[in-house]
Protein backbone atom coordinates (compact mmCIF):
# COMPACT_ATOMS: atom_id res chain seq x y z
CA UNK A 1 0.00 0.00 0.00
CA UNK A 2 1.46 3.92 -1.21
CA UNK A 3 2.00 6.38 1.37
CA UNK A 4 -0.70 8.64 -0.01
CA UNK A 5 -3.35 5.37 0.15
CA UNK A 6 -2.56 5.25 3.56
CA UNK A 7 -3.14 8.77 4.52
CA UNK A 8 -6.59 8.44 2.58
CA UNK A 9 -7.39 5.80 4.97
CA UNK A 10 -6.35 7.44 8.42
CA UNK A 11 -8.06 10.23 7.15
CA UNK A 12 -11.09 8.35 6.67
CA UNK A 13 -10.79 7.00 10.28
CA UNK A 14 -10.43 10.53 11.10
CA UNK A 15 -13.79 11.64 9.50
CA UNK A 16 -15.54 8.77 11.14
CA UNK A 17 -14.66 9.39 14.64
CA UNK A 18 -16.01 13.00 13.48
CA UNK A 19 -19.88 11.41 12.32
CA UNK A 20 -19.89 9.12 15.50
CA UNK A 21 -18.72 12.14 18.04
CA UNK A 22 -21.43 13.99 16.20
CA UNK A 23 -23.80 11.12 17.29
CA UNK A 24 -22.62 11.07 20.03
CA UNK A 25 -23.27 14.39 21.09
CA UNK A 26 -26.57 14.33 20.05
CA UNK A 27 -27.52 11.63 22.66
CA UNK A 28 -26.46 13.29 25.13
CA UNK A 29 -27.71 16.49 24.64
CA UNK A 30 -31.04 15.23 24.06
CA UNK A 31 -31.78 11.84 24.48
CA UNK A 32 -30.18 11.04 27.93
CA UNK A 33 -29.97 11.69 31.62
CA UNK A 34 -27.57 11.32 34.20
CA UNK A 35 -24.50 9.64 33.79
CA UNK A 36 -25.17 8.32 30.73
CA UNK A 37 -25.07 12.02 29.30
CA UNK A 38 -21.70 12.97 30.90
CA UNK A 39 -20.35 9.93 29.92
CA UNK A 40 -21.41 9.67 26.14
CA UNK A 41 -20.46 13.65 26.21
CA UNK A 42 -16.60 13.04 27.16
CA UNK A 43 -16.27 9.71 24.66
CA UNK A 44 -17.88 12.38 22.18
CA UNK A 45 -15.59 15.22 23.01
CA UNK A 46 -12.24 12.62 23.17
CA UNK A 47 -13.13 11.67 19.75
CA UNK A 48 -13.41 14.80 18.47
CA UNK A 49 -10.31 16.08 19.79
CA UNK A 50 -8.43 13.16 18.45
CA UNK A 51 -9.76 13.51 14.97
CA UNK A 52 -8.85 16.80 15.07
CA UNK A 53 -4.98 16.13 15.58
CA UNK A 54 -5.48 12.78 12.94
CA UNK A 55 -6.37 15.62 10.57
CA UNK A 56 -3.62 17.97 11.50
CA UNK A 57 -0.81 15.33 11.45
CA UNK A 58 -1.98 13.96 7.67
CA UNK A 59 -2.39 17.94 6.73
CA UNK A 60 1.23 18.60 8.20
CA UNK A 61 2.98 15.48 6.96
CA UNK A 62 3.31 17.10 3.25
CA UNK A 63 2.40 15.28 0.01
CA UNK A 64 3.71 11.75 -0.93
CA UNK A 65 6.49 11.56 -3.09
Amino acid sequence: MTPALQKMWISFIAMGFMVISIFLIYLSRYKLKGFWRGLTAIIAYILMILAGLIIIVVVLSGPTT
